[in-house]
């Protein structure tokens, strides 16, 4: 029986060899359209005026928000000895709108958001939010711009502690980054488009419009969750503005094939055939273990590809179901572990940190819009675009945090076929989904030791 498997094993490796040869094909990403307008008619004469942006929430919506807090019907009680297992758990929740009603400050924090320059601009008939940050004034090293892209349901607050990090010169590099950081559109203070069709790589058309903008027909661009994706989306169709990427949310799991499911398959029993080390094996198998994890993780996500428009009534109307539905996100996507702590993890964070990215959402009424994108990506238009299947040609990075979704497969063996310059894969030591809120520092360096990295090849190759 010991040999049948073996000779099994053999006889499936040769067919997989020539399964593999007589199955590639190499796809060209399409042509995006430069005539095309998200969002509604109007005047558009100073559409290319880049315009300071301070964040300034009226009286009126604060009060709202404090009499709907204040109104709010009773939180229904956990289940007896239930933590975070049946989603977020009713006594910590409690303990949230406490404090959000009553000790969070947004005078304060509105100050703090407003700390860092933001500027609007229309782009595609969309007024674009973005934080432009650059280094202090008597800087002499070199400035790289670095286009930094979050996704759902994260924010532009994502970023306040890893902007200083990158702005500021370091020794032993002869640069220093300027970073945009925008709203992606139907996100805060960005328009939402008034039309069906605007996904990842619309919105990658959109950013690549206002790095040119700001002066910059090239850049690096670095994201994870959708700006992981709409990353991708602008190295493949726009190559020729991207000097290299950095994601931290590297994904094989759409580029998968037949080849690909046997080796994944017969790795159960033979692992080095699929993955290059004991992190990647144990993210990986048992394979029912990832499977069942994203089963029971992605409800939302087929919620919002098929009916955002229904949940975002309720989440628009219910701060309290708000901050429910998302915060929940920050304690399952740090750690799975964490649904069986009372608290979910979130103590980790820092309560009015949580709550910004909360207000963001609230005083903008985008939840709708910005679970929209997940519609946009799942129809069949988008999911025919060739882009979807074309490989990354731009100088490229993963930075594999330990707790992200295993499903994404950030195998290294699949990511040198998607990625055909890929730079480096970083098993990072500690974090997960928002990598760029709960370790901004770990995340920070590994752009920094990357870019710096591409910037030698990219210097030496000239």
């Amino acid at each position: 029986m010991g040999n049948f498997k073996y000779l099994l094993a053999a006889l499936v490796a040769f067919a997989l060899v020539v399964y593999q040869k007589t199955a590639i094909n190499i796809v060209e990403p399409e042509t995006m359209p430069v005539d095309v307008c998200w969002g509604r008619a109007k005047d558009r004469s100073n559409a290319k005026e880049v315009r300071p942006f301070v964040i300034n929430v009226t009286s009126e919506v604060l009060a709202d928000l404090k009499n709907r807090l204040s109104n709010a019907r009773p939180i229904v009680k956990p289940l007896r000895s239930v933590n975070f297992e049946y989603g977020f758990n009713g006594d910590h929740l409690a303990k949230i709108i406490d404090h959000w009603s009553n000790r969070y400050d947004w005078t304060a924090r509105q100050a703090y958001l407003n700390s860092l320059p933001q500027f609007k601009t229309n782009i595609f008939g969309l007024d674009l939010h973005f934080i432009h940050a650059k280094p202090p004034a008597q800087t002499t090293v070199r400035t790289i711009p670095l286009l930094l892209l979050h996704g759902w349901p994260g924010s532009f607050v994502e970023f306040y502690k890893i902007i200083p990090m990158l702005t500021t010169p370091i020794a032993g590099r002869h640069f220093v980054f300027e970073v945009v950081a925008p709203s992606l559109p139907g996100y805060g203070f960005s328009d939402a488009a008034v039309r069906p069709g605007l996904g990842p790589a619309q919105m990658g058309q959109i950013m690549v419009k206002l790095m040119e903008r700001l002066g910059h027909k090239k850049f690096y661009v670095q994201g994870g969750d959708w700006g992981a994706v709409i990353t991708e989306a602008i190295s493949k169709l726009f190559p020729d503005s991207v000097y290299g990427m950095h994601s931290n949310m590297c994904s094989s799991i759409s580029f998968l094939t037949l080849n690909d499911y046997i080796r994944l398959a017969l790795g159960t029993y033979w692992p080095s055939i699929i993955v290059s080390n004991e992190n990647e094996k144990s993210r990986t198998y048992p394979l029912s273990k990832m499977f069942f994890g994203f089963l029971e993780e992605s409800g939302y996500m087929h919620l919002q590809m098929t009916k955002p428009d229904t949940a975002g009534v309720a989440l628009n109307d219910s701060p309290v179901g708000l901050a429910a539905y998302i915060l929940e996100k920050f304690s399952t996507w740090t750690s799975t572990d964490y649904k069986n702590l009372p608290d979910g993890g979130l103590s980790k964070f820092n309560t009015d940190e949580l709550l910004d990215n909360v207000m963001i959402y609230w005083i903008t009424g985008s939840m709708t819009t910005s679970m929209r994108l997940y519609a946009e990506y799942a129809s069949n238009k988008y999911q025919a675009l060739p882009h979807k299947m074309a490989n990354v040609k731009v100088p490229a990075a993963c930075a594999v945090f330990p707790n992200e979704m295993p499903i994404v497969l950030a195998l290294k063996t699949l990511l040198n076929r998607k990625f055909e310059k890929l730079i480096r894969v970083t098993e990072m030591k500690d974090g997960g989904h928002f990598a760029a809120f709960e370790q901004p520092r770990l995340l920070a360096d590994d752009i920094w030791s990357t870019i710096y990295e591409m910037e030698i090849i990219r210097i030496n190759s000239v």
